[in-house]
């Protein structure tokens, strides 16, 4: 009596690129369109500060410019870092850490900003305006 065994292998493939240099799924997705949002927000606050004339405490005024600034940089560092898919090519950091301390951080330092402005406003629309957004 002879047997005859039949053995058949599959490989299955998947690619995780979709063949783009750009990610422009990341930009019409959530995090996309909130850090869009973010980005927009904070670039309204400070123009709304510093477009305006009358300004009464330059020291504090400037310490809001300052920090609405450096986090609208580093929001457009994180999405532009996103857009371009450059998170999967440095994979030694853990991006999810490194963008949760600079939400906690900026958000403490945009908060602290924020009343610092407004208590030396003396209710000057284009500094109440800034300072509220």
């Amino acid at each position: 009596m002879s047997h005859t065994v039949v053995t058949t292998t599959t490989t299955t493939t998947t690619s995780t690129s979709d063949g783009g240099f750009c990610n422009i799924g990341y930009a019409r997705s959530l995090q996309g369109l909130l850090k869009i949002g973010q980005v927009v927000t904070l670039l309204i606050a400070f123009l709304c500060v510093h477009c305006e004339s009358r300004w009464t405490d330059f020291s504090a005024l400037r310490y809001f410019e300052v920090v609405t600034v450096w986090f609208l940089i580093v929001f457009l560092f994180f999405f532009l870092m996103y857009l371009m898919r450059l998170q999967s090519k440095i994979p030694c950091i853990n991006w999810t850490l490194t963008e949760f301390l600079h939400y906690a951080v900026g958000g403490i330092l945009v908060f602290i900003a924020s009343i610092v402005a407004a208590v030396k406003s003396y209710g000057i629309p284009g500094l109440v305006a800034g300072s509220v957004s």
